[in-house]
């Protein structure tokens, strides 16, 4: 497994396993504590696993938390998903930065999001299981979500959305969450 750091959010990173291929299918390592210790990030910090299913054309996001944030590690096991993340950390030398990627379950790459980062998916297939490893327990009440058509990120969706949840479809502009997030 290899830690590639993404230029486009500061202190963001893909961990890319090395899969063993044979006539049975494949075994890989999604998660390596020593790998993740190499670049700064405590591989204990994570307590809360997390997975959801959805259907092609589903869209969730862009979703962060306020407070102290939070970080976590996304992961497609199984279908294929674009996943986004916009950074949001007002300190960050790539604030409002914004980097897209396919997450596969074909290729079992775990993107490492950090806290203060919005993130959002949308399913490209029939089906696509999402994994989240999160570092500190959700509280609903810190839910902040931003509307995922905001013309200021200009997000390119692949396809069409067919459902997202009421909190997304009601979600406010970025430019009133960070309004928000001043005060």
């Amino acid at each position: 497994m290899k830690a590639i750091q993404v230029p486009e959010i500061d202190g963001a990173y893909l961990f890319e396993p090395t899969p063993y291929t044979d006539e049975r299918g494949f075994f890989c390592r999604t998660f390596d504590a020593d790998v993740v210790r190499s670049v700064g990030l405590d591989p204990d910090a994570f307590v809360q696993d997390s997975l959801s299913r959805s259907v092609r054309g589903v869209l969730r996001g862009l979703h962060l938390r306020s407070g102290a944030g939070e970080a976590k590690l996304v992961r497609c096991s199984y279908g294929k998903v674009f996943d986004v993340v916009v950074d949001l950390r007002p300190n960050s030398p790539t604030y409002l930065g914004r980097a897209c990627f396919e997450l596969s379950g074909e290729t079992q790459v775990t993107l490492y999001i950090p806290a203060g980062c919005a993130h959002g998916f949308q399913a490209l297939t029939d089906t696509a299981d999402t994994s989240y490893r999160i570092d500190r327990p959700h509280d609903p009440a810190e839910d902040v979500t931003i509307a995922y058509d905001d013309p200021q990120l200009a997000v390119p969706w692949p396809l069409p959305v067919t459902s997202m949840s009421q909190r997304d479809r009601e979600a406010p502009s970025l430019a009133t969450v960070l309004e928000h997030r001043k005060g």
